[in-house]
């Protein structure tokens, strides 16, 4: 079960869209992690989640978590799809809990009141094709198979 999970193609594709990923979603995982990039920090991004949101505490610091580690995990290329599996989970929760309402497009006019759902698609549908395919070429998983 584990050479299926860990299996991959020497794809340099896959490994675009992997690395990729890891660099955009990376500085989302810091704020609420370590509060870099101008963000909050793990106190308060649970405090968000939890009591302004409603998601409970394990959800909300498994988010946090998979938003960090699955973006190092995924620059790496090591359990690509369950880094890969982390980071869609936390989108499509984005996607109907704070995004929908501001419809599909980002919001580059700031006239919305939030951002839409056009960024979240995109990174599930990367997403889905890294758990399908797995991390590619020069990646932990790769060499491990």
């Amino acid at each position: 079960m584990f050479r299926d999970l860990i299996r991959t193609e020497n794809d340099e594709a896959l490994t675009v869209l992997r690395v990729m990923l890891g660099i955009v979603i990376f500085p989302h995982g810091a704020q609420k992690l370590l509060g870099w990039f101008g963000g909050y920090g793990f106190n308060a991004t649970m405090h968000w989640f939890t009591l302004q949101l409603g998601i409970p505490s394990p959800f909300a610091y498994l988010a946090i978590l998979a938003e960090f580690f699955g973006a190092l995990f995924l620059l790496f290329g090591f359990l690509t799809r369950i880094a890969a599996f982390g980071i869609s989970c936390v989108m499509v929760v984005a996607v109907f809990m704070l995004h929908i309402h501001h419809g599909f497009f980002l919001n580059w006019s700031n006239r919305q009141g939030g951002e839409g759902i056009e960024f979240h698609l995109l990174v599930v549908a990367i997403g889905v094709v890294l758990m399908m395919r797995g991390g590619g070429k020069w990646s932990i998983d790769e060499m491990m198979n």
